[in-house]
C-alpha cells in the first residue's frame, strides 16, 4: 500500500479473479498453503494480501468482503499467527511455519534467556514480565499492557516500538481485537489489541519445536522455501521482509 504524492494506492484484483481471496476463509486456507505473508504489498510482488484482494472493499467496514476486518477475524480464529511480523509491518505465520521462524527471530533464545544474557532491553522485559508473571495463557489489551508495564505519562517511553520488536522477535502476537468496557460491563469504543504469546495459540512444545536445529539452518530452509515460491524475489528482498540477517 504505497503512498503516491500523498495519496494511498492499494493493488489488488478484481472479484473475478482466478486469484482473487473472497472470503476470510479462503484467505486463512491461502495462507496456510503458502505458509505466511504479509497483510499489505512490499517489495516482492505477489507476497501479500492486498494483491489479492479487491480493492475497493478495503475499509468498507463489512467482514464478509473487507480484509482489513479479515485481519481481526484471522487473528480471533488462532488458526494462524498474527502480528508485524514482516519488516514492522503486520503479517500472517501459519501455524507449520512459526516454529522456524520463532528460532531464526529468537536466536534460540527464550526472553528469559535473552535477558540473562544481556541482549533484551529493560523495557521488553516489563512487558514479558507480565505475561511470565501470569503464565502463557495471559492476554492483554494494548492499553492495559501499557499501564501495567510502567509505560506511558511519566514512565517508560515507546511502547509502541518495544511492542513492535517484541512482534518481530515472535515473543507475542495479536491474538484478538476487542471493545473496551466500561464498569458497567459496557462494549465502547474501536476494537484494540490484545496481545499474548504465540505459546498461547499453540504451546511450548510447538512453539519451539525447531529449537532443535540451529537458526542458521532455519533460515535457511525460509529462504530456500522462498526461492522456489517466489523465484522473481532477490536475497536482499527477501531477507529485509522476512527479517534474516
Amino acid at each position: 500500500m504505497p503512498n503516491e504524492n500523498g495519496t494511498w494506492i492499494m493493488y489488488g484484483v478484481s472479484w473475478n479473479d482466478p486469484e482473487c481471496l473472497h472470503s476470510v476463509e479462503e484467505a486463512i486456507d491461502y495462507i496456510n498453503e503458502v505458509g505466511f505473508l504479509p497483510l499489505f504489498k512490499n517489495d516482492i510482488p505477489g507476497f501479500s494480501i492486498e494483491e489479492r484482494t479487491v480493492p475497493k472493499y478495503w475499509w468498507c467496514g463489512d467482514p464478509e468482503v473487507d480484509p482489513w476486518e479479515w485481519r481481526e477475524l484471522i487473528a480471533r480464529s488462532g488458526k494462524v499467527a498474527y502480528g508485524k511480523f514482516f519488516d514492522k509491518k503486520a503479517g500472517f505465520i501459519s501455524e507449520k511455519w512459526l516454529p522456524y521462524f520463532v528460532n531464526v527471530r529468537r536466536d534460540g533464545y527464550d526472553f528469559d534467556a535473552l535477558w540473562e544474557d544481556g541482549k533484551a532491553s529493560a523495557k521488553q522485559r516489563k512487558i514479558m514480565n507480565l505475561f511470565a508473571e501470569e503464565n502463557e495463557d495471559a492476554e492483554y489489551y494494548s492499553n492495559e499492557l501499557k499501564v501495567k508495564a510502567g509505560f506511558g505519562k511519566g514512565g517508560e517511553k515507546n511502547f509502541d516500538g518495544t511492542i513492535t520488536g517484541l512482534q518481530m522477535q515472535n515473543y507475542l502476537c495479536v491474538r484478538d481485537f476487542r471493545q473496551r468496557k466500561n464498569r458497567l460491563g459496557e462494549e465502547y469504543g474501536w476494537p484494540i489489541a490484545i496481545y499474548c504469546t504465540p505459546e498461547h495459540l499453540w504451546g511450548y512444545k510447538h512453539v519451539t519445536k525447531a529449537y532443535g536445529e540451529t537458526p542458521q539452518e532455519s533460515a535457511d530452509r525460509i529462504m530456500k522455501y522462498m526461492n522456489e515460491t517466489y523465484p522473481i524475489a532477490t536475497e536482499k528482498q527477501i531477507k529485509k521482509i522476512i527479517g534474516l540477517k
